[in-house]
């Protein structure tokens, strides 16, 4: 196997695909945000936002925290260590395929 087929099967599957990896990268470049701000964003409907999220906090890249402002739910996410890393080490690797 040539090295850019290598490096492309050593991805992470699980921010590979496009909604997931749409949702790290938004998170990567924020302390937090709240899931409105990530539906506005990524322009996902509610049902699969929640799905790629739940995917995600299940894999250990992403913290999910349900508070309320004032009266109003909110969720808070942060990207964890974990996922800070697998992202940077996703975008090296898609770097070295190309």
């Amino acid at each position: 196997m040539n090295a850019q087929l290598r490096a492309i099967s050593e991805l992470d599957r699980v921010i590979h695909e496009p909604g997931r990896l749409m949702i790290v990268a938004l998170l990567a470049g924020v302390k937090e945000c709240d899931f409105l701000f990530l539906l506005r964003e990524t322009e996902m409907n509610k049902g699969n936002l929640s799905s790629h999220l739940a995917r995600l906090e299940e894999a250990g890249y992403v913290e999910i925290e349900k508070t309320y402002r004032g009266k109003v739910p909110q969720t808070l996410l942060r990207l964890k260590p974990a996922g800070r890393t697998t992202f940077d080490n996703y975008r090296k690797g898609l770097m070295a395929a190309f």
